[in-house]
């Protein structure tokens, strides 16, 4: 028959372990989040930089204008 603290370090190492393989999951999780959140920021500046240029289509022009 076991001994009550040999089922009591059993039962920890299987606690342990788990916290173990769910520390790597959040490890994993955490760097593909920032992962999209730069690739998200990305997006957003992108669509600010194309709102603020076709709101201001005389600026472009007169650019253009003032290379010729």
């Amino acid at each position: 028959m076991p001994s009550v603290l040999g089922l009591l370090e059993q039962r920890e190492l299987v606690a342990r372990e788990r916290v173990e393989a769910l520390r790597e999951e959040v490890d994993r999780v955490l760097a593909e989040r920032a992962e999209a959140e730069t690739d998200w920021e990305g997006w957003v500046v992108a669509r600010q930089r194309v709102g603020q240029v076709m709101s201001a289509p005389q600026a472009v022009e007169a650019v253009s204008e003032a290379g010729q």
